[in-house]
Formats: C-alpha cells, structure tokens, sequence
C-alpha cells in the first residue's frame, strides 16, 4: 500500500520553448522544442510557506499525510496477521515485498488514466478503490491468498494515484519554484512517515489486533478522498481520449514516448539509479549489525540514519537556496551522493556507518533541482503518464535493488556487498551525469559557464 514519494488559480504558465533542448528529429513531434537561448535570472526561494498559502495544496498535503500514516501502520499490522495466520516467515516478507512489486505493472499498463481523466475524479476513485480493498482485508473469512492479492491490487492503483497527484501539482502551484518545493514536502512527509509509523504501529498493536490496526486505513483512505473531493477544483482531463485508442494503448504509448526521449530518459534515471544503489545498507541492516556483533539498538541507529540525513538536506536545499542554486547541484550530488557508502569498506563500527548514512540520505537533495528539470522537459499533455512511469520506476527498481543486495550478500561480506554497491552505483551515475551534461538545454550550459566565470573572477 504504500505512496510515493506539489498559481492557486490553477492555470498553466506558458512553456519555455527553450527548455527540452535542441531537438531532435528522431523524436516524435510531441516532444520536439525549439532551442531559444534565454537567460535564467537568479530569483530567491519562496519558501515553504508561500507553499502552504496554496488553500488546494493544503487539501493535498492532508490528504497525504493521513493516508500515508495509515498505510505505515496497516502495513507492519498486515505482516503480523499473515505471520499469525500462516506461522510463516516467508509469507509475511513477501506481505511487505508485494508493495513494490505490483507498481510496475500498474505504472506501466494503467499510467494513461492520469491523463484520459479529470485529475480529481482519478485521486479520488483511486481512495475508494484502496478502502474498498482494505474493508474486505478486514473481514474474519478473507483466506490469506486473498490478503496477498488485494495487497498487489492496492500496490497497482499506488503509480496511478501518485503519478496523477504530482501532474496536478502542477495546475495548483505551476511549473516553477512552488511545484518544486510542494513535491519536497511530500517527500519529507513520506520520509518522516516511515520514521513515525512504524513506532506508532508498532505501540498500536500492543493495543488492538492486527485487523484493528488495518481498519484505521479504510478511514484514512475515505477521508483522504474526502479532503481530495471537496478541497481540489475539478479541473478537465490533459487529453480528450477521442483518437480512439484504448486505455492499454494510450499507456504503452506514454511508456514509449517518455522513455524513447534522449533528455527525459536521462532525467527518469536519474531519478531511478540511485535509490536503487542506496537501499543496499538498508536492506542488510540486520546482517550487518549482526556482522559487527551490535544489538537491536544499533539497528535501529542504522535503520534511521539515512531518513534523518535525507529530511535535514532536504529541507535546507529547498528554504534556504535558490532555484538556481539547487539547479547547479543536482549533478554533482547525484554523482557524488553514493560515495559514502563506500566506508562500509572498512567495516566501520556503528558511529562510522550511521555517519555514512545521514551523508548518504543527505545527498538525494539533488531530486529537488531535479524535479524542475523533469517538468519543464515532459509535455504538458503526456505529463500524467510520465510521473506515472517515474514513479513505477522508481519503486520497482528499489525493489529489485533490495534483492540483489541481498542476493550478493550470500556469497560476499555484508560490509564488502554495502561498499561495492556504493563504488558501482558511482560509476553508473558518472556516466548518466555526463549524458544529462549532454542532454541539458542551452541556456543551462550558458548559465553553469558564467556562474564559473564569475566565480572565478570574484576568486581572483
């Protein structure tokens, strides 16, 4: 169950011509720009606050933050009722396990509902549905075949609710600084989610039974629709659905669209690889801290470490420096962000490795010039589709990033398996930064040469 991861007037700014690059004719119209050289003037931060002035965004920010609460909790609850009802340890990891898994499909075959149809009637049908699927977890008699499979279903609707989320953030804050700093809050919250919810979970069930637990998300889920239905405009669908094409179709085209464009596959792995690489020490907390003979209170030092690092970058990157500023980092955080976990080298003890971490999560700060770049590249019309994708993507790969960590942890040392994920992981987003340097459009590698320029004049 679990969710990513945003004017107030709702309208959209007129698009840069200049910002997907020089095209390419290979590319399919849709996503052709001319490149217009412009100059991107230096602006302030508005801050987190002016996001929160945004009466539709405080309805989305609500909505997220009870939703996501309850999914935490209903989460750890739905692992010890299985636990419970089958006494088996490999059925209750592949509970947790189907919360990714099934975001590839749904991201992939269903991505064109985020654009087919009205933002706000998707987000709100895609709550219905999930509290529909969680009420009936609930019941006494639903078999635990049935608990598994209405946990992929809830895991496939997940892409489409939060791809067609972030696409509307950009009719209620626009295309720019707000849209930047709204999806950082929702990042932030999904981080601190993971830090709290489980603690309040875990206290809950000492309380109510493992259904109990799972019934608090039948009313989150009704009253984020709530919130979404009666706090958002309706706003009408990014693309009629008239060509004739069906659903399956339109999907596999926005696949294919997004993915076959040179800048915004670059962007997309950007996005992906390296929470891919970074879930590695995550994923072998446990064997680690048994590796280097440490308890349960250094596992949970190493589990929280990197949510810590991750929050604090990232709300300093987005109060306190500029969109142009967050921008110039982006690639020198996404190259540099894995090498910390190199240190797991040494087998470091627990201080050592928990600083690894908080330095690790603080680089992923660079998603936030990153999200700019993402949406200023994609198409107004094939926008829905794409955060779609991204979002499939992005989960789908850490998923696939926790079994290789932990298949390579089979045959090598924890601490060997942790360090090399961090070397291969570096090597990889070295080779995509200099293809996103390639990619860029003009007047960002017109602005980096200046701003070098002037830096090394005022250093002189």
């Amino acid at each position: 169950m679990p969710r990513d991861t945003d004017p107030p007037t709702g309208g959209h700014p007129p698009r840069d011509p200049e910002r997907a690059g020089s095209p390419d004719p290979s590319e399919p119209p849709a996503l052709r720009a001319p490149a217009v050289p412009v100059d991107v003037p230096e602006e302030p931060s508005r801050g987190y606050r002016a996001v929160f002035a945004v009466v539709e965004f405080r309805a989305v920010f609500a909505a997220h933050l009870l939703s996501l609460l309850g999914v935490v909790v209903s989460e750890l609850a739905l692992t010890v009722l299985v636990y419970d009802l089958t006494d088996s340890p490999l059925l209750s990891a592949l509970t947790f396990a189907l919360g990714m898994l099934p975001y590839l499909v749904g991201g992939t075959l269903f991505a064109g509902i985020a654009d087919r149809y009205p933002a706000r009637r998707v987000l709100v049908t895609c709550d219905l549905i999930c509290a529909a699927c969680v009420a009936v977890m609930v019941l006494p008699g639903t078999p635990v075949a049935g608990l598994l499979l209405l946990r992929c279903l809830v895991a496939a609707v997940s892409p489409v609710f939060t791809g067609t989320r972030t696409a509307a953030l950009t009719d209620i804050l626009g295309e720019g600084d707000l849209f930047v700093l709204g999806r950082s809050l929702l990042r932030i919250v999904s981080q601190s989610a993971l830090l709290a919810g489980f603690g309040v979970g875990g206290l809950l069930l000492t309380v109510v039974s493992p259904r109990g637990a799972i019934t608090i998300t039948v009313a989150t889920f009704l009253c984020s629709a709530a919130l979404l239905r009666l706090g958002t405009r309706d706003r009408p669908a990014r693309t009629t659905g008239k060509g004739g094409g069906t659903l399956l179709g339109e999907s596999l085209a926005g696949a294919r669209l997004v993915l076959g464009h040179r800048r915004i596959r670059a962007l997309l792995l950007l996005f992906w690889l390296p929470p891919m690489f970074v879930v590695a020490p995550e994923a072998l907390a446990a064997p680690y801290a048994d590796e280097i003979g440490v308890g349960s209170a250094a596992l949970g030092l190493l589990m929280c470490a990197m949510p810590v690092g991750s929050i604090a970058a990232e709300l300093y990157t987005g109060a306190a420096l500029s969109p142009r500023t967050r921008s110039r980092v982006v690639l020198p955080l996404a190259g540099a962000g894995l090498l910390p976990l190199v240190l797991y080298g040494f087998r470091p003890p627990v201080a050592l490795a928990a600083v690894a971490l908080v330095l690790a999560g603080a680089g992923s700060a660079y998603v936030i010039g990153l999200d700019q770049w993402f949406v200023e590249a994609v198409p107004d019309e094939l926008r829905g589709r794409a955060m779609t994708v991204l979002t499939a993507g992005l989960m789908t790969l850490q998923g696939v990033g926790m079994a290789l960590a932990g298949l390579a942890a089979e045959f090598f040392p924890v601490h060997q398996v942790v360090a090399g994920a961090g070397a291969v992981g570096t090597l990889c987003l070295l080779v995509l930064v200099a293809e996103a340097r390639r990619t860029a459009p003009a007047h960002r590698i017109r602005t980096e040469v200046r701003d070098g320029a002037d830096q090394h004049m005022t250093s002189g």
